[in-house]
C-alpha cells in the first residue's frame, strides 16, 4: 500500500439514498470512484444497517483501486434530526471601528447563549446570516466602519451526538475516522448558488469558501488531556 494520500473521500447519507465519492486531491477534482444506492424508506429515518452494508460492499473495493487505505472521510447528512438554532447578539462599540476582536467577543457570546439549547448536540456549522450596523443590514462585514453598536444574526446547525457517535462507530469498523460532518441541505443550497455539483460544493464548504461561516477548530490545549472547541473567525 502507498503512503501518499492524493485523494479525498466523501459520503452522503439520507433516508432514501447513500452515495460514496472518491476524488483526486487536485484542482480538477477528478472522480476516482463513484457509487450510490437508492431505497424506499417510508419512515424517513436514516438506516444505519444499510449504511454499514453499503460500506462493506464498497470500502475494500475502493482501497484496492487506490492501492491505499482510506483513513478519513467527510460526511454530508440529510436528516429530520438536523437542528437549526437562530441567535442574535449585540455589542456596544462606542463609535469605534469594528475589528476581529469585537467579532470574536460576539461569537463567544453567541456560543454561550446556545449552550443550553445545544445540550447533547454536535455543532457542525455556525453561519453569520447578517450584520446589523447603525440600523443597516450587511451580508459582509464593512471595513473601517465606526458605529455606536452592532449585532450579529447567526444560525447554529447541529446533529444529535447519539447519531454522530453511531455513524463514527460504523466507520471505526473499517478503521476510518470522520473528518467533518456537514449539513446536506446547506451544501445543496450552496452548490446550486455556485453552479457546482454536490461534492464540489461540499469540498468548497469544508475548505472554508463561505466567508460567513465561522470555522470550528479542535485544539489540544497545553497541559490538558482533552479536546477544547473554540471559535476562530476568518474574515
Amino acid at each position: 500500500m502507498k503512503n501518499d494520500f492524493n485523494f479525498e473521500v466523501y459520503l452522503f447519507i439520507s433516508p432514501k439514498k447513500i452515495a460514496l465519492s472518491v476524488k483526486e486531491k487536485k484542482k480538477d477534482f477528478k472522480s476516482i470512484y463513484e457509487n450510490e444506492i437508492l431505497f424506499d424508506n417510508s419512515l424517513n429515518e436514516l438506516n444505519l444497517e444499510t449504511l454499514d452494508k453499503f460500506l462493506n460492499e464498497n470500502i475494500f473495493k475502493v482501497e484496492k483501486i487506490l492501492d491505499n487505505f482510506i483513513q478519513n472521510i467527510n460526511i454530508a447528512i440529510l436528516s429530520k434530526d438536523l437542528l437549526e438554532l437562530k441567535i442574535s447578539v449585540k455589542k456596544n462599540n462606542h463609535n469605534k471601528i469594528i475589528n476581529n476582536t469585537d467579532l470574536i467577543y460576539l461569537l463567544n457570546d453567541a456560543k454561550n447563549d446556545a449552550k443550553g439549547s445545544m445540550k447533547n448536540k454536535k455543532i457542525i456549522h455556525v453561519l453569520i446570516d447578517n450584520y446589523l450596523i447603525n440600523n443597516c443590514s450587511y451580508q459582509d462585514l464593512p471595513l473601517n466602519l465606526e458605529c455606536e453598536s452592532f449585532s450579529l444574526n447567526l444560525s447554529f446547525i447541529c446533529l444529535p451526538e447519539t447519531l454522530t457517535r453511531k455513524v463514527e462507530k460504523i466507520l471505526e469498523n473499517y478503521q476510518i475516522s470522520v473528518n467533518h460532518f456537514v449539513s446536506a441541505n446547506y451544501i445543496e443550497e450552496y452548490s446550486v448558488k455556485k453552479n457546482l455539483d454536490f461534492f464540489q460544493g461540499m469540498k468548497k464548504i469544508i475548505d472554508g469558501s463561505n466567508n460567513n461561516e465561522v470555522k470550528l477548530v479542535q485544539k489540544i490545549p497545553k497541559n490538558k488531556g482533552f479536546f477544547e472547541k473554540f471559535f476562530d473567525f476568518f474574515s
